[in-house]
């Protein structure tokens, strides 16, 4: 029996690692699965674009992953059973269940409530295809004077905010910081991320913690309940995952995230890795590594490495987990490129403007083209396994 590897997820690193691991591993050792809810794959990045009325090319699935060997399953995960090593899943075809020798959980997060009433009921996300198109229809009816308020100073905050005002100077864009607006960034950094808020007529509340939303505005914490006017309130204030790998009896932190090793294994069970958001992984410099794009890198890539090494009988080398930089868009024309140091404290050189634009365009077009290309560079003699494979497989590695 080949060894069954399943991968949870089709996003950034789900699909890298899906790619990576039929390139590099024998189709006649392995059988790779992954399972992904919807048919196309989401570059999660650009969807506040999709969210202002930009068309994204579409990417089917089916169409990546033909030719490679990987098998795709349309399915919405619904539980995980480390102990049996299953997976339930729910889709068009029914409800069924997939057994697995290793196990690769990258299914990202969705938008972090926070518990604050309303945000449920009445806020809008850029997290998913269909909660930005949700948002992009009610950005499409919003008339001259609408009045628009994005809760959240992060990266995503910043890209919705200056991607909203640019596209749509008709609206009264505003966005809502719990602290300063580019507090991490460095002085001149910091200067050009104002003057492209002011340029482009952004209105910033700093230190303004959101504690309700309501259909029209949205309420501010403190004794006043000072109210912020917004037709469309988009909610961008964190990241959450879903409780599947907690409620599966998988070691899970404080944030539902599989706790791995440095590996990506999971510290409770061996034959599981995580990936992506879905990892709690302890970065180069001793921290946790955030949820974002660039951290879905640095794991799938370490999480597929481990995999094909102990699969081959190989050692297990280390990927880098450092972060170098933060890059953050301002629209379609402008951007910020902030180096950082090892500590990811900003350094004082930064790039911005219309190079650094250019930068993350082609950062984002060679996203693309490798989740198009998942097996580019295939070698022509691909990995055996060490062993034969059989249903301990990974279980039985410890």
């Amino acid at each position: 029996m080949k060894h069954r590897i399943v991968v949870l997820g089709a996003g950034y690193a789900g699909a890298f690692a899906a790619g990576n691991l039929a390139r590099r591993l024998s189709a006649a050792d392995t059988e790779i699965t992954v399972v992904n809810a919807v048919p196309d794959f989401v570059e999660r990045m650009r969807l506040h674009q999709l969210a202002i009325g930009q068309d994204l090319a579409s990417r089917k699935l089916t169409d990546v992953f033909a030719g490679t060997g990987v098998r795709l399953r349309l399915a919405r995960v619904t539980g995980v059973d480390p102990e049996r090593g299953t997976v339930a899943v729910a889709g068009e075809d029914g409800d069924g269940e997939l057994g697995y020798d290793t196990l690769l959980y990258a299914l990202g997060s969705s938008v972090a409530h926070h518990g604050v009433p309303g945000v449920a009921e009445y806020a809008f996300d850029v997290t998913g295809r269909s909660s930005a198109l949700r948002l992009r229809e009610r950005m499409a009816g919003l008339s001259e004077g609408g009045t628009v308020l994005v809760v959240g100073e992060g990266l995503t905050g910043i890209e919705t905010a200056t991607e909203f005002a640019e596209s749509r100077p008709d609206l009264s864009v505003a966005l809502a910081a719990r602290g300063e607006l580019g507090a991490w960034l460095s002085p001149k950094a910091r200067r050009h991320l104002r003057r492209a808020f002011d340029r482009l007529g952004i209105t910033v509340h700093e230190h303004t913690a959101i504690e309700a939303v309501e259909p029209t505005r949205a309420i501010a914490a403190g004794v006043t309940g000072t109210s912020v006017p917004a037709d469309v309130t988009v909610w961008s204030a964190g990241f959450a995952v879903h409780p599947i790998a907690a409620a599966g009896g998988l070691e899970v932190a404080e944030t539902g995230q599989i706790i791995v090793d440095r590996t990506m294994r999971s510290v409770s069970h061996p034959d599981v890795y995580a990936a992506g958001d879905s990892a709690y992984a302890i970065g180069e410099n001793g921290r946790p590594l955030p949820m974002s794009c660039a951290s879905a890198g640095f794991t799938n890539m370490q999480a597929t490495a481990a995999i094909i090494a102990r699969l081959t009988g190989s050692e297990v080398p280390t990927t880098g987990l450092k972060y170098h930089g933060n890059h953050i868009s301002l629209g379609r024309r402008d951007a910020i490129f902030q180096m950082v140091d090892g500590d990811v404290r900003s350094k004082s050189w930064y790039l911005g403007g219309r190079a650094a634009a250019r930068l993350k365009s082609g950062v984002l077009k060679g996203a693309g083209w490798g989740i198009a290309h998942p097996t580019f560079g295939m070698p022509k003699r691909r990995r055996r396994l060490a062993t034969a494979p059989d249903r301990a497989g990974a279980r039985a590695a410890a």
